[in-house]
């Protein structure tokens, strides 16, 4: 396997700070995007524990019903959790968010149900990021549940939909996209949802990092099976390097763990959660004690094959890959670091990331389509349900939208179908950038003005 080198809860209230970076301008948090799903009011604020600036959801969504916690259920959680954006209506309700098109983003979608409806009733929805689906959420208990995603948009926006699959309404607490270097986090194809991220040399019973403390705005929980482990820590700050993609926090990174058992390898093992499914990991070193011994060490295991032996760099990061997608062919994971045979000391390991390989194979609706109809839209205020791709996926096409999807890159729209819509004014111009379209019905409307020449131009237009 081609390994690569390179040198290189947080939602509960309380969790550990540096007091002095409690305050931050916006300037801070360059590219963050941080929506407070169902908050009332149109203006922001800066949440207390992170200084994240979050606003409302009202500008990026057109249904949903806004809902707040009681504070008896909010359980010290973090303000955004405090509300929720519920969907009672409609089998696909979508948020659109404008990004940068072709880079890259951590894309973080939370959920807290805390009986917001007075049901006592945890309800199952779908998760989609487009047209596709990017994962179930299922919530155990009265907990918070959040889904990450490392994607790069092939558009200058996403859509981010709650899919109601008929047991219970879906609902949503808080959206957050986080840029990312394109330089990090690189599979060969598709994008990479989350399954673990721990700091390995935290005390279990610390309730995590976030930002400010990561500039990524990652969360990096404890890793609580440290049985047969020994934590090693510096007061040093443990910087990355200005050409490091993956910028790790030095708190992180200043803490570590080592066999209590010199002997003994540092063993992990981890459910996955498709054992067919392919997946990258990324494991992160740095030597916090000063030596005037040596330690050298191996990675092995599952997630590919043997690596090193190598030394942990004093003060410096390591982040150890391999560039290609890993399986397991089981329900676990495994992954042991060894000591090489001419090391005297104990292998360490400061912390680890394991992502699983997604491939969105739904094509998304053309764009000339998509500019056309969203204009449409907002020429006419059409009141449908009108959200999401157009076409994409077939079940939730628009209604009155008729799409073709044979032999094409991308769907097509082929037929509209306004009748009867209330519309008033003249015949939008948009509807000539329509080039596909072979139906289209104006009828029982109150449009005026002259019919225009483009109707007589669409080559594939047989019915009017």
């Amino acid at each position: 396997m081609s390994w690569t080198s390179k040198q290189l809860l947080f939602l509960v209230a309380g969790f550990a700070l540096n007091l002095m970076l409690l305050v931050h301008s916006q300037d801070d948090q360059s590219g963050f995007i941080s929506i407070d799903c169902g908050f009332q009011r149109d203006s922001g604020y800066f949440e207390k524990t992170t200084g994240i600036n979050y606003t409302s959801d009202a500008t990026f969504i057109d249904t949903g019903e806004s809902k707040s916690l009681l504070p008896s259920n909010m359980n010290n959680y973090q303000q955004p959790y405090g509300s929720v954006r519920s969907f009672p209506e409609g089998a696909r309700n979508c948020y659109k968010i404008n990004v940068t098109r072709g880079n890259k983003y951590l894309i973080r979608a939370g959920f807290l149900y805390g009986n917001y409806d007075g049901q006592d009733k945890i309800p199952e929805f779908e998760l989609h990021l487009g047209p596709n689906l990017w994962d179930t959420v299922s919530l155990e208990t009265y907990e918070s549940t959040t889904k990450e995603i490392i994607y790069v948009p092939l558009r200058n926006y996403i859509h981010v939909c709650l899919v109601n699959t008929g047991s219970g309404v879906p609902f949503i607490s808080v959206l957050e996209l986080r840029p990312l270097h394109n330089a990090s986090y690189q599979p060969k194809t598709g994008s990479l949802a989350f399954v673990s991220r721990y700091d390995t040399g935290q005390r279990p019973n610390r309730t995590g990092y976030r930002y400010p403390d990561d500039i990524l705005d990652r969360f990096w929980y404890a890793y609580d099976d440290l049985d047969d482990w020994t934590q090693l820590n510096t007061l040093s700050t443990i910087n990355s390097e200005s050409d490091d993609p993956y910028q790790l926090p030095s708190v992180v990174m200043s803490t570590a763990s080592t066999t209590k058992n010199p002997s003994d390898s540092l063993s992990i093992v981890l459910s996955l959660p498709d054992k067919d499914a392919e997946y990258y990991s990324y494991l992160h070193f740095a030597e916090v004690e000063k030596l005037n011994q040596s330690r050298l060490q191996y990675v092995l295991g599952d997630v590919a094959g043997n690596f090193g032996p190598f030394a942990p760099q004093y003060l410096s990061i390591n982040t150890i890959y391999d560039t290609n997608a890993w399986s397991s062919g089981g329900k676990d994971v495994n992954i042991s670091i060894t000591r090489a045979e001419n090391s005297t000391l104990p292998p360490i390991l400061n912390a680890f990331e394991i992502y699983m390989v997604k491939h969105f194979v739904e094509a998304e609706t053309n764009q000339g389509d998509v500019d056309a109809i969203s204009y449409i839209k907002s020429t006419y205020k059409i009141k449908r349900n009108w959200q999401g791709d157009p076409c994409a996926p077939q079940h939730f096409v628009w209604e009155g939208v008729k799409c073709n999807y044979q032999d094409l890159e991308s769907p097509r729209i082929i037929s509209l179908d306004l009748s009867s819509s209330g519309l008033t004014g003249e015949i939008a111009a948009s509807i000539s950038n329509l080039a596909m379209i072979r139906s289209l019905d104006l009828s029982n409307n109150n449009l005026t003005g002259p019919i225009p020449d483009f109707l007589s131009k669409f080559q594939n237009l047989t019915v009017l």
